[in-house]
């Protein structure tokens, strides 16, 4: 067995929530199967492009009980509602969720197992059948913190929450799983924006897995600003079900981390539920992204719109995997994916690979990707007109980042979205 499998295995002999709300059996069942395929080698198709050799000869030691240190300045500009985690454990001290509204719930899942009522927990259940699947499975046993957010019937937040995931220094490499549901039931509305920060150097694992339940007619706008540190790791997954006439906005924006890799799964089960998933890759320094998108079409008259950019900067590594499944009996469905990617560097390297699979009728679906350099010619239009060429790249590569900003009408949210991209983008490593 691998040196980081082993110290998952340690971590859950000493897993405090392993028993809590009648889990044992579920979790206990996850490990072995994530024990039995073990870590997934680059033949695996999912894993073609983010080999995990250097990882899995990594040991980790669960995060401590204690809350770590950080500086609170990283959180200015974050406002109420908020709740904070800092390597996985929740800061009560710098969360606030006054203001939430009405028939807006939210809960930490360290509360909801402690309570020990099975209803509530029952999403961490749920089985992942894939051998590739490794760290969906590794959470399933080993998560004992993360968000459990739940919107009534007809509920209408008027700002948005907040959801702020810290990784901080600490002595030696912690990891930590988190868990995490949003539901929306029948015509609510919700804005959610995560933010994966981080305070200070560490070479921390965070794996989070999010499940998203969108009921008839709900809407939910959910921003995710991933910026933590260079030498970070960063698995995530979002897992999304929605139902009829419902609506998902979503932006990702993949600002940070030395490796990150995150699935985006949206099941469309609902007639006319509609997907506006946008991103950004901005892949610079030895960084390495890596961004898989599963969209499935069940119900008639569904639509997604997907629009990425990707960058590659210095010795930096993106990859991206869009595919689409329309099924059978999802007529009318409309889905269309853009996959644009920048080259800034010579030692830089996007991979990207669209994937359309049509079984229905009167389906409108077009998919394309590219990978190029800054046009030639708008180079040269700015710098017959004055401006530096360094100013020029800047100007260009900002206008072709910012077009996935578009997906919330919000202007205060797109805004703010905005200024975190261009920071990003200024310290652009193109060496």
């Amino acid at each position: 067995m691998s040196a980081l499998l082993d110290s998952f295995a340690s971590a859950f002999d000493s897993l405090a929530a392993r028993d809590a709300a009648g889990l044992r059996e579920s979790r206990k069942a996850a490990l072995d199967a994530a024990l039995r395929d073990g870590i997934p080698h680059a033949r695996v198709e999912a894993w073609k492009y983010t080999p995990l050799r250097s990882l899995e000869r990594r040991s980790f030691a669960a995060s401590g009980a204690d809350v770590a240190a950080f500086d609170a300045g990283l959180l200015d500009g974050i406002p109420a509602p908020r709740i904070v985690f800092v390597n996985g454990r929740l800061d009560a001290v710098h969360s606030d969720i006054g203001g939430l509204g009405d028939g807006i719930s939210l809960q930490p899942l360290s509360q909801v197992l402690r309570e020990g009522e099975p209803r509530e927990a029952n999403f961490l259940a749920r089985r992942f059948d894939r051998a590739d699947e490794i760290f969906a499975r590794l959470n399933s046993a080993l998560a004992d913190d993360g968000i459990v957010l739940r919107a009534d019937a007809g509920a209408q937040a008027q700002q948005p929450l907040h959801l702020v995931f810290i990784g901080a220094t600490s002595d030696g490499d912690r990891a930590w799983h988190l868990r995490n549901l949003i539901e929306l039931r029948e015509g609510a509305t919700l804005t959610v924006v995560e933010h994966q920060l981080g305070a200070g150097p560490h070479s921390h694992l965070a794996n989070a897995v999010t499940h998203v339940h969108l009921g008839p007619n709900a809407t939910l706008n959910h921003a995710r600003v991933q910026d933590e540190g260079s030498t970070a790791t960063l698995i995530s997954r979002t897992d999304a079900v929605m139902a009829k006439a419902s609506e998902y906005r979503r932006l990702d924006l993949e600002l940070g981390a030395g490796l990150s890799r995150h699935e985006l799964n949206v099941a469309l089960h609902g007639d006319g539920a509609k997907l506006h998933a946008n991103g950004v890759l901005l892949a610079t320094g030895k960084r390495h992204l890596d961004t898989r998108l599963g969209i499935d079409h069940v119900g008639r008259d569904s639509s997604c719109d997907l629009t990425w950019r990707g960058l590659g900067a210095g010795r930096g590594k993106a990859a991206f995997h869009g595919g689409i499944l329309i099924r059978e009996g999802a007529d009318g469905t409309a889905a269309n994916l853009s996959n644009k990617n920048l080259l800034l560097s010579e030692g830089a390297e996007i991979d990207t690979q669209p994937v359309l699979e049509i079984h229905a009728d009167e389906v409108q679906a077009a998919h394309g990707a590219t990978v190029g350099q800054l046009d030639a010619t708008a180079l040269f239009y700015l710098r017959s007109r004055g401006v530096p060429a360094e100013q020029a790249r800047s100007l260009l590569t900002a206008a072709f980042c910012r077009e996935t900003l578009a997906v919330f009408g919000d202007r205060v949210l797109r805004e703010t979205l905005t200024a975190r991209l261009d920071a990003a983008l200024a310290t652009l490593e193109t060496a």
